[in-house]
């Protein structure tokens, strides 16, 4: 692939750089700063440098750092204590960077994303912008938060529109799909050109609560010339999934597990994330003709689908209820536990996270409790780590135990396959690629397939550690 432009690696350890022209022309320098969540999945955060402007995008929690599920409460835990157990991205590093953040820009609400903007974010005067269903969740982060006061300006921008950042920099959302509403991909317009920041995303064209990707801009950027793209690697390693199925697909799994379950006299649970919105709006419709109340049980239950309901992103029937607070939860636990077949019960716990609802209900620690014959419904993967593995082995140990039957894995993936992957690639024609939100595995199997595609590690191919910045010196 032809390239105008040099780059180098820089190691931001206590290190002083400075981006300005470059002396005898027009040109800036473009940095990507990686800060975190390119040695995990999680805490993802990158700044980008386009001469004195900074931008930075996310600013997420690691799940897997400590025992951290949809509902636990960080509020009150210092952002230092937080870095040192690698819970959120080291920003320590931006004392280094010279330059003025311009913005503080979300790909989407999950917490890998989201999760440490209120430990984080008042360190930049700087306004955070996401879509209103992020910003929402967002603003409900900060409310939360018992340590710091964020006060920066909330700035909600819809998919399809612009807003300007600097004198240099425009920032563009593009409609995108995941397993959350309202997910974009971030777009920077600069006078170096444009950098897109795809992390996370599916193509998926029959979404309920989302309209398909907007491949039409996707393609007229490529047109338009993309100097990096900055790109999730979740499945890039995953060599049989070479498409990510539509929710469709999971709607119709749902349909046929859910079926006779409902008629049944025992007791159902459907268990999982809270956030996946159009998720939770296929269990409600396809239960809204059945016989039992549909009860979304927890704290994260209440915030995801309260957030979403306000904004007329998720329509529930009349016989569902939200329950948040733990006082109502267990009060909706004692009527399904004297009559379990007038009752649906979604829960979060998936993974057998030890404190999350449904753990609690397989171990007896709430006012329901599980009995021979119970449907248990997984529509949720094992987030691969061994902790999780040890956790819903546990679980469903427990679950089987109490003579409950088990429907495992009735889902589909939030994140583009491999070759879903090779197609955004030819739509969007990147001169450079750096892989994100991985381990060092996914983001070289993101590598292997880009070299297919043309590119070369260490060429246009850009491989960073979290620290690390990938600088385009123009001239």
């Amino acid at each position: 692939m032809h390239c105008d432009l040099l780059f180098e690696i820089k190691f931001y350890t206590h290190y002083f750089t400075d981006t300005k022209k470059q002396k005898g022309g027009n040109k800036m320098t473009v940095e990507v700063i990686a800060i975190g969540g390119y040695e995990e999945v999680g805490k993802n955060m990158t700044a980008v440098k386009v001469g004195e402007d900074v931008i930075i995008f996310d600013m997420g929690i690691h799940l897997d750092r400590i025992s951290i599920h949809e509902d636990t409460d960080i509020d009150r835990m210092h952002s230092l204590d937080l870095i040192e157990r690698g819970v959120i991205p080291d920003d320590t590093i931006m004392k280094d960077v010279d330059g003025k953040v311009k913005g503080i820009v979300f790909s989407h609400g999950h917490l890998d994303h989201i999760g440490a903007v209120a430990k984080l974010a008042h360190r930049y005067d700087a306004p955070i912008i996401g879509t209103p269903y992020t910003t929402a969740l967002i603003e409900k982060q900060i409310k939360g938060e018992r340590k710091f006061k964020v006060n920066n300006p909330i700035r909600p921008l819809n998919p399809g529109s612009k807003i300007k950042l600097s004198k240099d920099i425009t920032l563009e959302f593009v409609q995108s799909t995941h397993s959350i509403p309202q997910a974009v991909f971030p777009v920077l317009h600069t006078n170096e050109g444009i950098i897109v920041y795809a992390l996370d995303f599916k193509f998926d064209n029959h979404q309920k609560v989302s309209p398909p990707p907007d491949y039409n801009r996707l393609r007229e950027l490529g047109r338009k010339g993309v100097l990096a793209l900055i790109v999730e690697t979740t499945n890039a390693i995953n060599y049989t999934e070479t498409r990510t199925y539509s929710e469709k697909v999971a709607r119709i799994i749902l349909e046929d597990l859910m079926r006779e379950p409902l008629k049944a006299k025992e007791g159902m649970i459907v268990t999982t994330f809270s956030s996946h919105i159009e998720r939770i709006q296929t269990i409600a419709d396809i239960a809204k003709d059945s016989d039992r109340e549909i009860l979304f049980l927890g704290r994260s239950m209440e915030r995801f689908c309260g957030i979403a309901q306000n904004l007329g992103i998720l329509k529930l029937p009349a016989n569902a209820y939200v329950y948040g607070s733990p006082k109502a939860v267990n009060k909706a636990l004692m009527k399904a536990e004297d009559d379990r077949d007038k009752f649906l019960l979604v829960t979060t716990g998936h993974q057998g996270e030890p404190d999350a609802l449904l753990p609690r209900i397989a171990s007896g620690r709430t006012p329901f409790n599980v009995k021979k014959g119970d449907n248990v419904i997984f529509s949720a993967p094992i987030i691969p780590n061994p902790t999780n593995a040890a956790n819903r082995h546990i679980l469903e140990s427990k679950l089987k135990a109490n003579g409950a039957r088990i429907y495992a894995n009735a889902h589909v993936s939030g994140h583009a396959g491999r070759e879903d992957h090779r197609d955004f690639l030819r739509m969007l024609k990147p001169k450079h690629i750096i892989p994100a939100h991985g381990e060092l595995n996914m983001l070289v199997a993101y590598g292997e397939l880009a070299e297919e595609e043309g590119y070369r590690i260490g060429n246009n191919i850009h491989i960073l550690r979290n620290a690390q910045a990938q600088v385009f010196n123009g001239n």
